[in-house]
């Protein structure tokens, strides 16, 4: 489907152009951005509700400041779509979050308007901040620096720590706090109590309006005025609104909550604020999912809907013929639950991904044992740790790519104390649209130099459950579960518990040759490379290796006895992974054989489709192939030479 732009729309390949128009224009720009973005979206896939809700503070910031010169930075990224379609992307958006394509994040060496790279939570204050000192220390005074944060995203204590830095700077700092009480699911915590108690107080909105054209006029006429100015403002808020000193005592000044829908009003707003010196906040209330009503209803389901009917709201599903196998998450949470019931020990814990990782169903099923702490995943670890030294046996669900934000409190707090703590990490290994901030291409490497530390990964659905119910028996320690995203391969995945023994694996094929070892899911492509041998004389052993720590010593005394070929698999970096445990297990033994490692080699992977970029990688059916062949070519050269 060919999606066109509306006529102002068309006319802006970049924000110069934008500056051109009449404020009384910018409402026709955003109804026509708004709609680009949903045709786009509904025919391509990507985030949708959370670029909605930012389309007027798109347009008003771009209109009001001298981008590229003046920075913006998105927190997150989700936001960002109105952004790339206004600085230089229309034309080829189509192509978001394809293999090849732009990212669906603001990436650097995509545009000089994206100031900043972004994909995890909570960057933007600190990112800004150390922009505008720079600029600060090299003399650009008239140079601002934006960091758009949403009332989600502020949970994270990284935003705190910028915040507390930010008040003691005197730089061109403006953060717009943009508040819509969501980040993928509804917030939680005193923060949002707190957010709402601001954006509710009729006294104090009563009189907000004007009292920003009013500061914005005498902050002009010399630091005298600006002074007095503060002081009247401080002590107004304080009388109207009784915790409105949040912000402000942390050196911030402090405006609004202003309609972030309304977008001559933000673009008079944010011109008027360049004037004002010094860290300064913009409270912007808004609507995730604006101007689409099925998405303002449901904004969670329409975070990232995938392919939809723009007219009906009907979300595409891919025309299957048999019972499809759930995804991985999904045999989390009911597992979860399944065990829970049985043991009241279980706790869940999880960073605001509720729904992503389907904690929410132990949140319904049992809400005072199930915790979405916030954007937080230090404090999700360590509260863990907590729960862990008072008996409990908490599962704390992080996708891979957020546990690197806690590291530290996976080695301090948990495993120095050797913790009962359930690390279940989903989204590891290549995740595909999400690209590089995303893929969860580091656990294996910086969990297993962990002392204390189990890390285990299923092959399929029915090892997820075992794993889990291994890992909540009585002196298992710090347990990492690692899995994908996306579906497994059984559909009859409900089965009967059984332990695993910790670092025991399993031989899936007998063979001859050569043996292939894997870890984890991407065993399953392992299963089809070895059908497709088959049908060409050549027999690889398979093994399910299960654990990256500890190792399976008797199988690999197995393998290294009886193999002089060997191919190591994994979905994760080979610097540090699985086959880099292989290898020294092979040194350590003094065995010596021809070891082949398949994995995310030494770059950056881009976004795309995870097979596609299993094959980019080399690690897909195809590749293990050829590796295979590779090999048992040089096996029959070998015996023709000896």
């Amino acid at each position: 489907m060919q999606v066109e732009a509306g006529p102002l729309l068309q006319q802006i390949n970049y924000p110069d152009d934008l500056r051109k128009l009449q404020p009384a224009e910018l409402e026709k720009v955003c109804d026509e951005l708004r709609q680009f973005i949903i045709d786009m979206v509904s025919v391509n896939g990507g985030h949708f509700a959370a670029s909605l809700g930012v389309v007027e503070l798109t347009v008003a910031l771009h209109y009001a400041l001298q981008t590229p010169y003046d920075q913006i930075i998105f927190d997150v990224g989700h936001q960002a779509y109105g952004h790339k379609i206004l600085t230089g992307r229309r034309e080829v958006f189509h192509t978001n979050r394809i293999f090849g394509g732009i990212s669906g994040f603001p990436k650097r060496g995509e545009s000089e308007y994206d100031t900043f790279g972004v994909g995890h939570s909570s960057t933007s204050i600190s990112a800004a901040l150390g922009m505008a000192v720079a600029s600060e220390y090299k003399g650009e005074k008239d140079r601002q620096h934006v960091a758009i944060i949403g009332d989600g995203a502020l949970t994270g204590g990284m935003a705190f720590e910028a915040l507390n830095h930010a008040g003691i700077e005197k730089s061109n700092l403006l953060v717009i706090l943009n508040d819509n009480c969501m980040s993928i699911d509804p917030n939680v915590g005193a923060m949002k109590e707190y957010l709402t108690s601001i954006t509710t107080s009729k006294s104090y909105n009563k009189f907000r309006d004007d009292l920003i054209a009013v500061l914005a006029k005498i902050s002009k006429n010399g630091p005298d005025a600006y002074g007095w100015a503060k002081k009247l403002e401080q002590s107004i808020k304080g009388t109207l609104l009784k915790n409105a000193n949040l912000f402000e005592s942390l050196n911030f000044r402090y405006f609004g909550p202003v309609d972030g829908h309304d977008v001559v009003k933000l673009a008079k707003t944010i011109e008027d604020l360049r004037h004002i010196p010094g860290p300064k906040l913009l409270h912007a209330v808004t609507v995730k999912g604006k101007g689409y009503a099925l998405a303002e209803k449901d904004q969670t389901k329409w975070h990232a809907p995938g392919l939809f009917d723009k007219i009906t709201g009907e979300i595409k599903k891919s025309v299957v013929d048999k019972p499809q196998p759930p995804k991985y998450q999904d045999v989390f949470g009911y597992t979860l639950v399944e065990l829970a019931t049985d043991n009241d020990k279980i706790m869940g814990v999880t960073p605001a991904m509720p729904s992503g990782s389907s904690m929410n169903i132990m949140m319904k099923a049992m809400p005072n044992r199930a915790f979405d702490v916030g954007i937080a995943e230090q404090h999700a670890v360590t509260f863990s740790a907590g729960l862990a030294t008072q008996g409990m046996v908490p599962f704390c669900n992080i996708y891979s790519s957020f546990m690197q934000r806690a590291y530290d409190q996976v080695i301090h707090d948990v495993a120095l104390q050797k913790l009962n703590v359930v690390l279940c990490l989903d989204r590891a290994g290549l995740v595909g649209a999400d690209g590089p901030t995303h893929h969860g291409a580091y656990d294996i490497a910086f969990m297993r130099c962990i002392p204390n530390m189990v890390v285990s990964a299923p092959m399929n659905e029915e090892e997820l459950r075992n794993l889990m119910y291994t890992a909540q028996l009585p002196n298992k320690g710090p347990f990492v579960i690692r899995y994908p995203r996306g579906s497994g391969v059984m559909s009859d995945w409900k089965r009967p518990f059984t332990e695993i023994a910790v670092g025991k694996g399993r031989k899936i094929h007998d063979g001859e040759e050569l043996a292939i070892l894997s870890f984890g899911a991407i065993g399953n492509e392992v299963t089809k490379a070895i059908r497709l041998l088959n049908q060409d004389g050549i027999y690889p052993a398979h093994y399910d290796l299960r654990f990256a720590k500890p190792l399976d010593e008797a199988l690999l005394h197995e393998v290294f006895n009886h193999y002089s070929k060997v191919i190591t698999v994994e979905d994760g970096a080979l610097m540090g992974g699985i086959g880099s445990a292989i290898l020294e297990f092979m040194a350590d033994h003094c065995y010596n054989a021809q070891v082949v490692r398949l994995g995310i080699g030494d770059e950056v992977v881009e976004h795309g489709e995870q097979a596609e970029l299993w094959k980019l990688c080399q690690y897909d059916a195809i590749s293990i192939v050829s590796a295979s062949k590779r090999l048992a070519t040089s096996i029959k050269t070998d015996a023709m030479v000896s």
